[in-house]
């Protein structure tokens, strides 16, 4: 009765627009990945011009970051984050339903054997895996692989984080809420699951540190180096591209972190931030540049947005 009673309320009109959102999903998922993209790209060709404020972030990001490009560049690179952003919304739905063999065939590994070396040598191995647009087919397809773990924020809406949990658990992966207790993760870690992390949002004052982000003073976590420094893991910087014309995703391995974790927060904030950086560098469109990255400030500095 109560399952019925609870089901019954998924039902509630408040419901139906996420209803047809996961709907979207569904359907995206069923169609050639050229054609989601092709879509997916007008879509956020169409929402750069509508969604003003996002665009503001996104320019004021960008123009901060990289101040050597001309305003001219540095519109291009915001519409093209745009329409990649556009691109990746359609994509969930393939890691959430698409077939394995459709998923090993989407998303393919460059550098793997850096993982594969790091966890020969026993030690566990934490992602360092920034938010890029592909970061969730990136964490899908490497759960097909092996034993994952990783944090997550529960979603505001309690439909849409039912099916996006399910569909991240698909494979096994654990789900830590992201302010949880830190001992289950070690625990997990040592137990020879790798930990898919995400740092790279504005944390607000506690718990981090202001280290340079391109530069600027930036609210930085310092929970990573705690966490390496806890399970004695290797850190490996992690980065998920889409490629161009819908031709899949690449999971990118760099070499792991040397002398990491070094006792010194600051420091080993500044240098998690230094490889997301490098990151960013090479595929600059694919950062998430709609989030409000800098919105925690040093004290008695301006406002950045």
């Amino acid at each position: 009765m109560a399952s019925a009673a609870h089901t019954s309320g998924w039902l509630h009109p408040r419901y139906w627009p996420s209803w047809l959102g996961l709907g979207v999903l569904r359907i995206a998922a069923l169609l050639p990945l050229p054609l989601s993209w092709l879509l997916g790209s007008a879509l956020g060709q169409i929402l750069y011009y509508l969604h003003g404020p996002r665009r503001r972030i996104a320019r004021r990001n960008i123009a901060a970051c990289f101040p050597a490009l001309d305003a001219a560049a540095q519109r291009r690179l915001a519409r093209g984050h745009f329409r990649a952003l556009g691109a990746a919304s359609l994509t969930p739905g393939i890691g959430w339903w698409a077939s394995d063999e459709r998923l090993r065939r989407l998303i393919r590994y460059r550098n793997r054997d850096l993982l594969d070396a790091a966890l020969t040598g026993k030690r566990p191995v934490i992602l360092l895996a920034p938010h890029f647009i592909g970061l969730e087919m990136g964490g899908m397809r490497i759960s097909q692989d092996y034993a994952v773990v990783s944090m997550y924020k529960r979603a505001k809406n309690a439909l849409f984080d039912r099916y996006m949990r399910r569909g991240r658990e698909r494979y096994g992966v654990v789900m830590v809420e992201r302010n949880a207790e830190l001992r289950p993760m070690i625990r997990l870690l040592r137990a020879g699951r790798l930990f898919y992390y995400l740092p790279d949002q504005d944390p607000g004052r506690r718990g981090s540190v202001f280290a340079p982000f391109f530069g600027i003073p930036t609210a930085t976590v310092t929970a990573l180096a705690r966490i390496a420094k806890l399970a004695d893991a290797a850190v490996i910087p992690c980065f998920t591209r889409q490629l161009p014309y819908g031709r899949g995703y690449e999971i990118i391995f760099h070499p792991p972190l040397a002398d990491f974790p070094s006792g010194d927060e600051l420091a080993d904030a500044t240098r998690m931030n230094q490889a997301i950086e490098e990151g960013v560098r090479e595929m600059p469109a694919q950062y998430f540049w709609v989030h409000k990255r800098f919105k925690t400030r040093p004290e008695n500095a301006p406002a950045f947005y």
